[in-house]
């Protein structure tokens, strides 16, 4: 029996030049805050620094890399550590619900509302031309923000406690996407991106 047969499969999410894909509630063997806590305390978090146009600034948020082999972006280096048990189930998880397979996945912990993600593309070449990125949200719900390169179009998304976001297909290519910072107080949240290093 497989312990992660979904019964459902996330949603497609209208992106012009861009696939995505969401789902309210990742199915889990434990609750989300049973999952919240253990990566809290699991976790070997980093505050990193890293190279913004020229200049070195430490992240607005804790970071740690997970899976089987380095990764590379805005200057910096990160070396994986192993998968824990913790992580290998939520991978397989992921991977069940959207039929995709994963080799290494990337936490952020937003402490508070002051945490941040400034506004990005996840196209590394070591992610391959059409990369699949699976976004698990535990803890505080925050928006996710996506802006068009080219026409400056926005989408805003409320990643919820326990919710999946896939970003597929072209969406690297033709989208930023990133968490801003908030004014009103807010719980921690831990995001998992699973990724494929090819």
């Amino acid at each position: 029996m497989d312990l992660f047969a979904a019964d459902s499969v996330p949603t497609p999410i209208p992106l012009e030049d861009g696939e995505l894909a969401w789902m309210p509630q990742l199915p889990l063997p434990w609750t989300n805050a049973e999952v919240m806590a253990r990566l809290l305390r699991e976790t070997d978090w980093r505050e990193e620094t890293v190279v913004v146009y020229g200049k070195r600034h430490l992240q607005p948020r804790l970071s740690a890399w997970y899976g089987d082999a380095a990764y590379t972006y805005s200057g910096l280096r990160l070396q994986p550590a192993p998968f824990t048990p913790l992580l290998d189930t939520l991978r397989q998880a992921v991977e069940a619900a959207s039929g995709h397979r994963f080799n290494s996945v990337l936490l952020n912990l937003y402490r508070n509302e002051r945490d941040s993600m400034g506004m990005h593309s996840d196209d590394e070449p070591e992610l391959g031309p059409q990369p699949v990125i699976a976004s698990l949200s535990l803890g505080a719900a925050r928006t996710f923000i996506l802006k068009h390169k080219y026409n400056k179009k926005t989408v805003r998304l409320e990643l919820t406690d326990g919710s999946l976001l896939l970003m597929r297909g072209e969406t690297q290519k033709y989208w930023l996407h990133g968490i801003n910072k908030m004014t009103r107080a807010l719980q921690a949240r831990v995001n998992l991106t699973f990724r494929k290093i090819v």
